[in-house]
């Protein structure tokens, strides 16, 4: 059995993602490492460079930015990194430049690809999602935060990124999948307030950079309001290892109200049976779970 992983990037410096640690997180579980790298405006290449690992494979692309509806650029280049993967490898383990994975869950991950890799019923793997906010300190808990996606899939031609690459289909199918003891830490909305605007400035281009409210948003203000939120919840769980350097030089610290919840009544009302219950009604699942 061979797992390969894969991951696209440009811009990491101007947009300050993770992705040395997003990388590092999944290298003690993977065979072999594809990073694509697109065209950007600052030291990417040489950030990823720098890792110095020989598992690592990196590769050059030039993104079309005229692919602006929907965020298809994100799929297409998710699809080209995917192509670059040996047929040889039995699973390709998808992970996004502001994703990381806590090392307490390596073993548990190497076991299920290994319990799985005969089985051809099952297409891929699906985590369980921690969206962190704000600060390192907060997490979302609202239904806008999807709880589970697929990082993991079987290596066969058929599977193709879907709309902006948040999950994989095959043929406008959804993949059958088997959940596992995993999760994916999600730091995307983790940046002082001016970081955070230039970020959303840099990747909405990406869906609509044409609209009148894109151009307005482009002309606002340089900083991102964090206080405007739904609900969110206090984080009582460690950190990768590998966020430790970064977490301790993060330099914007702010105290939500995790009383305040900003939702309709319906959603409230979806929110409190969520808490109760343990499950989340109505939610859109973009995979299909395989139950025995």
């Amino acid at each position: 059995m061979k797992i390969v992983g894969f991951i696209i990037i440009r811009n990491a410096i101007i947009n300050d993602y993770p992705v040395v640690e997003a990388i590092t997180s999944i290298l003690p579980v993977v065979d072999e490492m594809i990073v694509l790298v697109g065209n950007s405006d600052d030291a990417t290449w040489q950030l990823i460079e720098n890792i110095n690992n020989p598992k690592i494979q990196m590769h050059h692309s030039v993104w079309d930015d005229t692919l602006r509806s929907g965020g298809q650029i994100l799929a297409v280049e998710t699809n080209k990194a995917f192509k670059l993967i040996n047929p040889s490898a039995t699973w390709a383990f998808y992970i996004q430049a502001d994703e990381v994975v806590h090392e307490k869950y390596h073993a548990s991950i190497k076991a299920a690809c290994q319990q799985y890799a005969n089985d051809n019923r099952v297409e891929g793997l699906l985590f369980k999602y921690q969206h962190f906010y704000g600060t390192y300190e907060y997490v979302g808990d609202s239904r806008k935060w999807y709880q589970h996606e697929v990082r993991i899939i079987r290596n066969i031609p058929e599977i193709a990124s879907y709309k902006d690459a948040q999950g994989f289909r095959i043929n406008e199918r959804k993949l059958k999948v088997k959940k596992i003891d995993a999760e994916v830490y999600h730091y995307g909305w983790v940046k002082t307030p001016q970081q955070m605007d230039r970020k959303i400035k840099q990747v909405t281009k990406f869906w609509n950079e044409d609209s009148e409210a894109f151009l307005n948003f482009v002309h606002s203000e340089d900083f991102f309001n964090y206080n405007d939120f739904d609900s969110l919840a206090i984080f009582k769980g460690t950190h990768p290892q590998v966020m430790q350097q970064r977490i301790a030089l993060h330099g914007f610290t702010q105290k939500f109200d995790i009383r305040k919840k900003n939702l309709s009544f319906k959603d409230k009302c979806l929110y409190f049976f969520e808490k109760i219950f343990g499950y989340r009604p109505f939610d859109f699942k973009n995979y299909s779970i395989i139950k025995s």
